[in-house]
C-alpha cells in the first residue's frame, strides 16, 4: 500500500467507503464478512474507513465501528458525516453527533463532513437556526473531530462559493471524480480549484457505482479506473465501496504501488469515457445563452441530460431540484435562437424536449413534478382561482 500526505500524517491511498459494505441473503450486514474484510485491509496497509450517519439505515456506523475496536484507536483513521442534506422538518446537530459518536464507540472523528454539501442543503448547513457550522467548529476545538470537511455534489462555481463564505473552516473535501466525470460532472475543475487551496481531496465513486468496472474496452478495467486517479497527485485518498473480501483483496493489489496512466493510456480513457457518454456535444461555450429569450442555462442542461441519459440516478437530477419551474427544460420556447449561433450546430431545442421527456421517467423527478403540482393546486385555491 502506498501513502498520501495529509498534514503530517500517512493516509492509505485506498480506503473502505461503507456505504456498500457485505450483506447476507435477509440484506442485512454481514459482520463476519466485514469483519475478515477489515482486518485484510489493515494487515495490507489500509487505514482509511469512510461511513455516514444513513448508510444502511444507520448501521454502517454500528457495524464498521465493531469491525474496528479490535485495533488501537490511532491505528486508522475515521470518517463520519452529517446529514443536512436530507429532507427533514428540523435538524438536531448535537443529537445526531453524539449518537454516531456511541454507533462507531469513539470518543472523536479523524474526519467530519457536511454530508452532501450542495446548492439545496447550503441554506440547511448555513442557517443559525439549527447552529450546525457552530456547534461542529466548537467540537473541533474540543478534540472531538480532528478534521472538519465536506462532500460535495455541487457545481464547481457554487463549491467555491461557499468554501468562499467558510475560508479556513474546511480542510477536506469528498467529490464524486472518475475518468468519465471528469468532464461529465467537470470533476477536474472541482479537483484543481480544491487543490489550489490546499485542502485534502477524498475520492468517492471511483468506478461510478460499479459502471466502470465492466468496460470492454479495457483488459482490465477497474485498474485503469483507478490508475487514472492515482496520476492526480493532490489526492489524500480514494474510497471505493466494496462489497465483499474479492473485490477488497484485488483493489489492494492495485494500490501496492502508484502507477499511474502513461500518456497513450491517459489518452486513451478519455476517448473511452466520450464513446461511454454517446453525448450532446456541448462545448459549454455559452454562446446559446446571450439569445435565448427564457434565460435558460443550456450548457448546464445539457451537461445534467447527458449525465442522467448515461445512468439514471439522483446526482444529476440534484441540480435539477433548484430550478424555477421557468428555467426548466421544458421552458424552452422552440424559437430556434440558439440553434443559429451554436458552433456545433446542436438542434437544442429537440435536446430540451429529449431532455423533458427523459425527466418524465424519471421516478424521482415525476415525484418532484407531482409535489410542485399539488402545492401549486393548493397556492391557486388559496388566491381564489
Amino acid at each position: 500500500m502506498y501513502y498520501n500526505n495529509f498534514k503530517g500524517e500517512k493516509i492509505s491511498a485506498l480506503g473502505l467507503g461503507c456505504m456498500r459494505l457485505p450483506c447476507g441473503p435477509d440484506g442485512e450486514i454481514d459482520s463476519a464478512e466485514l469483519q475478515k474484510m477489515v482486518d485484510y485491509a489493515i494487515s495490507n496497509g489500509v487505514n482509511f474507513f469512510d461511513t455516514a450517519y444513513v448508510y444502511h439505515g444507520g448501521k454502517s456506523e454500528i457495524e464498521i465501528g465493531k469491525a474496528l475496536s479490535k485495533y488501537p484507536r490511532d491505528s486508522y483513521f475515521l470518517s463520519d458525516k452529517f446529514p443536512g442534506h436530507s429532507i427533514q422538518d428540523s435538524f438536531d446537530v448535537k443529537t445526531v453527533f453524539e449518537r454516531q459518536l456511541s454507533r462507531c464507540g469513539v470518543d472523536y472523528f479523524d474526519f467530519y463532513l457536511l454530508h452532501n454539501a450542495y446548492e439545496n442543503s447550503f441554506p440547511v448547513y448555513e442557517d443559525p437556526k439549527w447552529g450546525i457550522i457552530e456547534y461542529l467548529k466548537e467540537q473541533k476545538k474540543l478534540g472531538r473531530i480532528k478534521h472538519l470537511g465536506l462532500s460535495s455534489h455541487a457545481s464547481p462555481e457554487n463549491l467555491e462559493k461557499f468554501l468562499d463564505r467558510h475560508e479556513g473552516l474546511f480542510e477536506y473535501c469528498l467529490i464524486e471524480a472518475n475518468y468519465l466525470d471528469w468532464s461529465l460532472q467537470d470533476a477536474k475543475t472541482k479537483y484543481e480549484n480544491l487543490a489550489k487551496r490546499g485542502l485534502g481531496i477524498g475520492i468517492m465513486e471511483p468506478l461510478r457505482g460499479g459502471k466502470l468496472a465492466t468496460v470492454e474496452d479495457f483488459e482490465k478495467p477497474v485498474e485503469m479506473a483507478f490508475r487514472f486517479l492515482q496520476g492526480r497527485e493532490s489526492l489524500t485518498v480514494i474510497l471505493s465501496g466494496m462489497s465483499n473480501f474479492e473485490q477488497m483483496a484485488a483493489n489492494i493489489e492495485i494500490f501496492k504501488e502508484r502507477r499511474p496512466l502513461s500518456e497513450a493510456e491517459e489518452k486513451k480513457v478519455f476517448e473511452v469515457a466520450e464513446k461511454l457518454k454517446n453525448a450532446v456535444p456541448c462545448t459549454a461555450c455559452k454562446y446559446c445563452m446571450d439569445g435565448c429569450p427564457m434565460g435558460l442555462e443550456i450548457p448546464r442542461l445539457i451537461a445534467t441530460y447527458n449525465d442522467l441519459k448515461f445512468q439514471n440516478r439522483a446526482t444529476p437530477v440534484m441540480w435539477m431540484d433548484t430550478l424555477e419551474s421557468d428555467k426548466l427544460p421544458s421552458a424552452c420556447l422552440s424559437c430556434g435562437a440558439c440553434v443559429q449561433i451554436c458552433p456545433q450546430k446542436i438542434n437544442i431545442p429537440q435536446v430540451m424536449r429529449d431532455f423533458d421527456e427523459l425527466l418524465s421517467k424519471t421516478t424521482r423527478w415525476a415525484e418532484i413534478c407531482r409535489q410542485r403540482a399539488e402545492e401549486e393546486k393548493k397556492l391557486n385555491a388559496q388566491m381564489g382561482k
